[in-house]
């Protein structure tokens, strides 16, 4: 039976080896041998970095790691804005052999601490001097500093097996669970949608997406790298620097609803028309934001099926229908079944290896037969397309980023006015979801909302914060005390 990926293969295709150049590192040196003088990277704070720039740099900045004690298989976390410097840093770590864990540079105490105990780094690249506070408030021999001798030492030598990146993720509990990819997995996952995306030498990428997210990282900048291409790497997402960008000769875009939706409103929505593809994912395109940008461009956006345990998944074809509301085909490479309750499983050499330092949840992940258990409810078409009607787990999509709902209410409980609070999702055209606190106020005196946003701004990443807070006398709840989500309401 032929497999439903072979949708994406191009014509005259019949099969591909996602794992046939070993790693994405050794990909990447090949192509950077071959062309040293191509531009790879664009920042606005340095320009343009060639291809032979990107080799020398990250080998020089892998020999300061080297001197600072990290040896193969160490981990490194990195939290730190978009930059050139920040992508140099990346490549360094997995040339050497590191395994890097990224983290939101805008993360609170609680939530950078969280990730330095569990993971335990060797060495951590941060953004600010308090967040480098933090860590060194912990006492574990964590560094912080990196010596500037850089002597040559030996790169590139990592297997498909060996761990290369711990990524981050609420899951199914409050406290997330670091996800743990290999150099194969990430090489499979950037080789499906490079062949699937048709993504060419000749294309550049704009990238306003984050580097602490797969989204970013492991399919805009190792995509992009593994292609040969070149990418505009922007450290935030604006309306006019994307569509700038456009109009000087971009052909990708990647985004999140939330970017779209402000595309949409743009009265210089028609510049996105230059680009060759426009991809959406990380949440659910509505079927009329779909539309509305393919009248004022043209473009039908491939949107398409990931996360973080599996890198991508799902995609509409670039060669046939896009088709709204449905995420489209699996990708080369990956199997998708439906289990009895809908729940969407996943199998390929693109799926993660495990929970770190956690073989209960890593079970629990997983079928008796290896199938991977995401938590998202899907239905296939009779021609195969895929939809995704909804999620077993209870996260919360805002904006392309997973808040897990008992994360942010244990930070609420933490307010001495608050007796019980319970968070959902309530549906937004821009965010996909806000972040909504329901709250049964303690005591007798009357409970601020702002008051209470106030204090969990202070304690949560600006995307987990909720946006709005209805103080409520009661939560509905089942008959075993267990709150019943759907049934919230603000009266």
């Amino acid at each position: 039976m032929t497999p439903a990926w072979t949708a994406h293969l191009p014509p005259g295709v019949d099969g591909i080896d996602l794992l046939r150049e070993g790693t994405l590192v050794r990909a990447w040196i090949g192509r950077w041998s071959a062309d040293p003088a191509r531009r790879l990277l664009h920042t606005e704070a340095r320009g343009w970095l060639s291809a032979g720039a990107l080799e020398r740099e990250s080998r020089r900045f892998a020999g300061r790691l080297h001197a600072a004690g990290l040896r193969a298989g160490d981990r490194i976390l990195v939290a730190r804005p978009s930059s050139a410097e920040l992508v140099v840093a990346h490549v360094a770590a997995l040339r050497l052999g590191l395994v890097v864990v990224p983290a939101n540079p805008a993360y609170s105490e609680r939530e950078l601490c969280h990730i330095a105990r569990d993971a335990g780094p060797r060495a951590a690249l941060l953004a600010s001097d308090q967040a480098r506070a933090w860590i060194r408030a912990l006492d574990s021999g964590i560094a912080l500093d990196l010596p500037g001798d850089d002597p040559p030492v030996p790169l590139d030598h990592a297997e498909p097996t060996d761990p290369a990146l711990l990524v981050y993720t609420s899951g199914t509990t409050g406290a997330p669970k670091g996800a743990l990819h290999t150099h194969g997995s990430l090489l499979a996952g950037a080789e499906a949608v490079r062949v699937a995306w048709r993504w060419r030498e000749e294309d550049r990428l704009i990238l306003a997406l984050p580097l602490f997210h797969v989204h970013g990282l492991c399919v805009g900048l190792f995509g992009s790298l593994l292609a040969g291409a070149s990418l505009v790497l922007q450290p935030s997402f604006e309306v006019d620097a994307v569509l700038d960008a456009a109009l000087d000769g971009a052909t990708l875009l990647f985004g999140v609803p939330t970017m779209y939706a402000r595309l949409a409103s743009s009265p210089r929505l028609a510049d996105l028309a230059r680009l060759r593809l426009c991809v959406c994912g990380s949440a659910p395109l509505s079927p009329a934001l779909f539309e509305k940008i393919a009248a004022g461009t043209g473009h039908r956006i491939v949107e398409r099926y990931g996360m973080s345990e599996t890198l991508m998944n799902i995609s509409n074809p670039v060669d046939g229908e896009r088709r709204p509301g449905s995420v489209g085909l699996p990708l080369p490479g990956v199997e998708v079944d439906l289990a009895s309750d809908g729940e969407i499983l996943l199998r390929g050499p693109n799926l993660f290896s495990g929970y770190w330092h956690n073989d209960e949840a890593t079970a629990a992940a997983f079928t008796e037969d290896g199938w991977f258990r995401s938590g998202d409810l899907g239905e296939r078409s009779a021609d195969g397309y895929c939809s995704i009607v909804g999620r077993a787990k209870e996260l919360i999509i805002s904006g392309g980023f997973n808040v897990h709902p008992r994360e942010v209410e244990e930070v609420l409980l933490a307010h001495p006015q608050v007796a019980e609070a319970a968070v959902a999702g309530t549906p937004s055209e821009e965010w996909g979801e806000l972040v909504t606190a329901y709250v049964v106020p303690r005591g007798p005196e009357p409970l601020d909302p702002a008051d209470l946003m106030s204090f969990a701004a202070a304690r949560l990443a600006t995307y987990k914060r909720p946006r709005a807070v209805h103080l409520v006398t009661r939560l509905p709840r089942n008959a075993l005390g267990k709150v019943i989500r759907a049934a919230l309401t603000p009266g």
